[in-house]
């Protein structure tokens, strides 16, 4: 048994050793136009999922099918969102060529809305994806996760008006 707690803690020390020589050399190259190894893609996308999944578990959605709420989020998704995660009828935009990874176009792609709440409110960190939570209260951040429960079923033509009849936005929070 002492052989094998000796053994064990060699091969931990020198695994210990390779990933901070590895950190600590620069070498690992981090430019978002220099795409992962597939095993450091898969971690990195495996944590992000499950951390998302687990933080978001215990919130509690509420009724997301309100027009004014849905009209709302509409609004704030025109004013914050299509850079990167587009818009019913656009196939690609100008930020998301140099974004890695590639967000989502959530015009094809429903996401489950608690996760949805936690990612809009905490933002992913190194994707770009920021934390609305800052600058916007619960409710507004509710009204984008209702609208992106329509989106994927929407055309191009009841994009541009559920955005058109949108609300002014005037809820950011001030002084945060």
């Amino acid at each position: 048994m002492k052989r094998f707690i000796k053994v064990s803690a060699f091969v931990i020390a020198v695994f210990s050793a390779c990933i901070g020589i590895l950190v600590y050399s620069g070498a690992y190259n981090v430019g978002a136009d220099d795409h992962h190894t597939k095993p450091v893609f898969k971690i990195l996308e495996t944590l992000r999922d499950r951390s998302v999944k687990a933080y978001a578990r215990n919130i509690v959605a509420p009724r997301l099918d309100d027009e004014k709420l849905i009209l709302k989020g509409a609004g704030q998704y025109a004013a914050m969102c299509t850079g990167c995660h587009l818009t019913p009828g656009k196939k690609d935009s100008e930020i998301r060529h140099g974004l890695y990874p590639l967000p989502p176009n959530l015009t094809q792609v429903r996401i489950n809305p608690k996760e949805a709440f936690w990612i809009i409110k905490h933002g992913i960190k190194m994707s770009a994806m920021p934390a609305w939570g800052g600058s916007h209260d619960d409710d507004t951040i509710w009204s984008m996760v209702a609208f992106l429960q329509m989106l994927p079923k929407l055309s191009a033509d009841q994009y541009r008006d559920l955005v058109k009849r949108a609300p002014p936005d005037e809820d950011m929070k001030m002084g945060s």
